[in-house]
């Protein structure tokens, strides 16, 4: 796994305590591609947590926003999110 892989992992995980967490490095099938030029990676995160509910999409994806912070501007280029609470995920 990637060093990259692991640091949205911690921070995700500190953050939002998740039930269920997979962070997928997808930057290979962006190669070329404007924002891949620059180093930073195309992620997609699948998180369950019980920090979203009560959230809308949009505030549950501020709020992984939020939690991987700088890497936003240093490491990830695109990061691709679903969000789901406990209930949601069983549903």
């Amino acid at each position: 796994m990637s060093d990259r892989v692991e640091r949205i992992r911690a921070a995700l995980d500190s953050a939002l305590s998740p039930t269920f967490l997979e962070v997928v490095d997808d930057s290979a099938r962006h190669a070329g591609h404007a924002g891949a030029r620059d180093g930073r990676g195309h992620f997609n995160v699948d998180i369950v947590s019980d920090a979203f509910r009560g959230l809308a999409s949009l505030a549950r994806h501020r709020a992984v926003y939020a939690a991987v912070g700088e890497m936003m501007t240093t490491d990830i280029h695109a990061l691709s999110i679903r969000a789901r609470t406990p209930d949601e995920a069983r549903a």
